[in-house]
């Protein structure tokens, strides 16, 4: 994952992904001011970011496995 917050880089996939959900459904209720909106959604954007890195990551990992067993068929 690059460039992440110390914070961040500690967090799984899955406590990204449930947080991010969390955030996406206290926007959707409404309710909050402005500046705790701005928040959620800047913290929001913070976790999708990791998401991405844990998702990119897997695909590589996935990629490279599968070429390596492409390249032992040969």
């Amino acid at each position: 994952m690059a460039e992440a917050k110390p914070d961040e880089a500690a967090l799984g996939y899955e406590q990204a992904r449930d947080e991010l959900i969390d955030v996406v459904r206290r926007l959707e209720a409404g309710g909050t001011t402005l500046e705790e909106s701005l928040a959620l959604w800047e913290r929001g954007e913070e976790l999708a970011k990791v998401c991405r890195g844990w998702l990119e990551g897997a695909r590589a990992r996935l990629d490279a496995a599968l070429a390596g067993a492409e390249a032992e068929e040969e």
